[in-house]
């Protein structure tokens, strides 16, 4: 069964409360904050503060999605803001390793995201210092984007790495996921559906995040 992390993106900022009780009062797993710079993707989100407030409401486990240039400088302030796994872009780490080991040291879990161009095979030397891999389905930058087909075949090629290597490394889906395609990404592989839009524009968010736990 599926790990389900709706991603707060597609929330209603001015609801955000109501929002996170919602979530909290659901069948999803994880919360996931996506954080974008405007830099390393054309979009600018939230930083450390608004994480902290949803913290302070959320039940569930902080998945904290750094899509940002330089993640070092602010790996401690999104620790205090009360993340849980952070996870930084290979593309935008010139010293991926020590990212890792930033963030462990500070008592989180640690994950790496790779955009849609970018070949899983890049990850095999940090694969085992990690504990989530996100995968992105769509480019990064905006919700509401459709799944990239191509992302199910890096999925089988990840998965049998993992399990070639006897890891413990969960495969994270982030962009374009629907119930209408869920079956199919968890039976390629993967452990983590991040959705958004297919949660939050739903007439029933529970009962949607229900269905996607069902798969």
């Amino acid at each position: 069964m599926a790990i389900i992390a709706p991603s707060l993106l597609s929330a209603n900022f001015l609801h955000l409360e109501k929002d996170c009780e919602m979530i909290n009062n659901s069948k999803a797993d994880w919360f996931h904050l996506d954080v974008m710079d405007g830099k390393f993707v054309p979009n600018i989100s939230f930083g450390p503060m608004i994480v902290e407030f949803i913290a302070k409401s959320a039940k569930k486990y902080l998945d904290v999605h750094l899509m940002i240039e330089e993640p070092e400088k602010y790996t401690e302030a999104f620790k205090n803001a009360g993340a849980q796994n952070l996870t930084v872009h290979l593309e935008a780490c010139k010293h991926l390793h020590r990212n890792i080991q930033q963030i462990k040291a500070l008592g989180m879990n640690a994950g790496v995201a790779i955009n849609p161009h970018t070949p899983v095979e890049s990850l095999k030397d940090i694969l085992a210092d990690i504990d989530v891999v996100c995968l992105m389905s769509v480019n990064p930058g905006f919700g509401g984007q459709s799944f990239i087909p191509q992302t199910l075949e890096k999925i089988r090629t990840l998965k049998a790495i993992i399990k070639q290597r006897n890891l413990n490394v969960k495969i994270e889906i982030d962009g374009g996921v629907t119930l209408e395609n869920a079956k199919s990404i968890i039976e390629a592989g993967a452990d983590v559906l991040v959705a958004g839009n297919t949660v939050f524009k739903s007439t029933d968010p529970i009962e949607t995040i229900l269905q996607l736990k069902s798969f």
